[in-house]
């Protein structure tokens, strides 16, 4: 679990208040506009003479995966104040920076919480944020986390529930999945569903080294995204993220947050299969999904089911919509199911067969209809995702 795990450090962030005008928060002011470290990977600037307040941040750069640059005077040459994605400068170097250009993603850290003084020093160095360890500790070490990874645009993250048991909510999920590596985007494939035998089964990847949940049952604090990639088993050139076969394991809520969030980081594409059934974890993970589909065969009982299903999720999903699994019963058809569960449609899940038999896994037919109806359903989300 080496370097996945970022060290624990604030226990909680101090709720919002308002000074001068100004948003506060974790210790931070800050004037809305965006981090000089968006979209780009680098090296934190530490700006300091106090040995102490260095120690304390060289710790919160280890915790963050980062190695930064060091001046222990002013800003020494042009190019390494400017180029640097963050500048942390220590509040006993506030003065020795004033001349420095006027840059965004500049902190100024300090100790003092009673220290007035501080607000008018980081408006004199035009920063965007004051910290004051300890108490922002946990807020830096997300900072700087993200100027090392690189922080761009967060995944299109899809959440698929079957209607009722035996829907072919896992074959859906795990064909988006190939479907969307297929196309050469980073894929993450999350199998949330503990009692449900494992994702990495049905993509015949059982024995593939690497990570499973119950490895991160005990994560604390931030987990880094490129460590999460690495050690999670690679199948159809996707990564996966599924139960072992051992005894079942309680993953903590904080610990799917955590593990979700760093998948989003990376970009390009989650799915994740859910469960029918709602507690703390899989709030966590409705939480980051951005739409969900809710599958549903075609017949009465079925639709009965999902609208029980759909009540509870779409409390806490803020975009549900149905995919309807046919062959229709006689009466039916994919509209009447959309309007009977009053959920948008995407369209009628044409079935497969032969993949399992044949040691394929779902969706990996290109020109197979499977196939062509997750292409089509990422084409629709990426459009939508880019005009939003």
């Amino acid at each position: 679990m080496s370097g996945i795990h970022g060290a624990q450090c604030a226990e909680r962030i101090p709720r919002r208040k308002q000074r001068r005008g100004l948003d506060i928060v974790a210790g931070a002011i800050t004037d809305g506009r965006p981090p000089a470290a968006e979209g780009r990977q680098g090296r934190p600037l530490i700006v300091t003479e106090d040995a102490e307040l260095l120690d304390d941040l060289l710790r919160l750069c280890a915790a963050a995966g980062a190695r930064p640059e060091v001046h222990h005077g002013g800003p020494q040459g042009r190019d390494s104040w400017e180029a640097a994605p963050l500048v942390l400068v220590g509040d006993d170097a506030a003065r020795r920076v004033r001349g420095a250009t006027r840059r965004r993603g500049v902190v100024l850290v300090g100790r003092d919480q009673d220290d007035s003084g501080v607000w008018r020093r980081a408006v004199e160095i035009g920063a965007d944020h004051v910290l004051v360890l300890p108490d922002g500790e946990q807020w830096l070490v997300d900072r700087i986390a993200d100027v090392a990874e690189g922080v761009g645009r967060p995944a299109l993250t899809v959440g698929v529930i079957g209607g009722r048991g035996g829907a072919g909510a896992s074959t859906l999920a795990c064909a988006l999945a190939v479907s969307s590596a297929r196309q050469g985007r980073r894929t993450l494939l999350v199998d949330a569903d503990p009692l449900g035998g494992g994702l990495d089964v049905l993509l015949g990847g059982e024995t593939a080294e690497g990570l499973r949940w119950p490895d991160f049952a005990a994560s604390r604090g931030r987990v880094g995204g490129g460590a999460l990639e690495e050690s999670l088993p690679e199948l159809h050139s996707l990564r996966v993220l599924s139960w072992d076969r051992g005894d079942t394991v309680t993953v903590p809520p904080q610990a799917v947050r955590a593990v979700l969030a760093a998948g989003r980081r990376r970009g390009g594409a989650v799915v994740v299969d859910l469960p029918r059934r709602l507690d703390d974890s899989v709030t966590e993970a409705l939480a980051q999904i951005d739409v969900g589909l809710l599958v549903v065969p075609a017949e009465l009982r079925a639709i009965a089911a999902a609208g029980r299903v759909a009540s509870a999720f779409g409390m806490v999903l803020r975009d549900l919509r149905v995919v309807v699994r046919g062959p229709c019963a006689p009466g039916l058809d994919d509209l009447e199911v959309a309007r009977l569960l009053g959920l948008p449609l995407v369209g009628e899940v044409p079935a497969e067969t032969g993949l399992l038999d044949a040691g394929a896994p779902p969706g990996s037919v290109a020109r197979g209809p499977l196939a062509r109806f997750c292409g089509g359903f990422w084409e629709r989300a990426l459009a939508g995702a880019d005009a939003a």
